[in-house]
């Protein structure tokens, strides 16, 4: 009886391991954004991903416009946008209208009247060429399907001078590397700077290099 209740055991975890792995697999394979109706899970703690960590790297000043791509609910958006004032503007972009209402909710709620909402794809950024001081996404590269475009996107968008952070972290399957971010980002013309963290989750920082790509 013994035995066959740890061959039960271990049969369970089994498939269960193997339907996460599977899960994992489909998910890098046919990458998306979270969709608002799990929206719950985006304002869990994010240990690896600390705001603390991304306003030192991104170092946000007074006055200048920034770009966050993919907020979701605004876990970060709140604090960047505070580190704006005064005379300073977040643009905000998501592909669901439901997660930009739900920012600009709470961004009403907390007094913070900096941040402008658009809705849009990361691989078509609807802004001019060299709009932003600085610009951002956290756990949100790794959900682009063209990943390579939406860097290319990003870069065109900052001014000279200007710096991309750029967050992916665990338990995300969509995380990206940091050795593929910098291949990536080094032939988009964005010049790796340095990071935080290691392999559970980093923010890495990049400026924009003077050579067109």
């Amino acid at each position: 009886m013994g035995q066959r209740r740890t061959a039960i055991a271990l049969g369970t975890l089994l498939l269960g391991a193997g339907g996460v792995a599977t899960w994992v697999w489909q998910s890098r394979r046919n990458p998306s954004a979270c969709p608002f109706g799990q929206r719950v899970f985006l304002d869990l703690p994010r240990p690896f991903l600390r705001r603390d960590d991304l306003l030192r790297i991104l170092a946000p000043a007074p006055g200048e416009r920034l770009l966050e791509v993919g907020p979701g609910t605004g876990y970060y958006t709140l604090d960047i946008a505070g580190h704006l004032e005064p005379g300073g503007q977040l643009d905000i972009l998501d592909l669901q209208p439901a997660m930009l209402e739900e920012t600009m909710r709470r961004a009403a709620a907390g007094g913070v009247r900096n941040v402008v909402p658009t809705p849009g794809n990361a691989q078509e950024l609807p802004y001019p060429d060299a709009t932003f001081d600085a610009a951002y996404l956290v756990a949100t590269l790794g959900e682009v399907p063209g990943k390579d475009r939406a860097l290319r996107e990003l870069r065109r968008v900052l001014k000279q001078g200007g710096r991309l952070v750029v967050g992916e972290g665990q338990p995300d399957p969509h995380m990206v590397s940091l050795h593929d971010l910098r291949e990536q980002a080094r032939e988009v013309g964005l010049r790796y700077e340095r990071h935080h963290g290691g392999r559970f989750g980093y923010l890495a920082r990049f400026g924009v290099s003077e050579e067109t790509p």
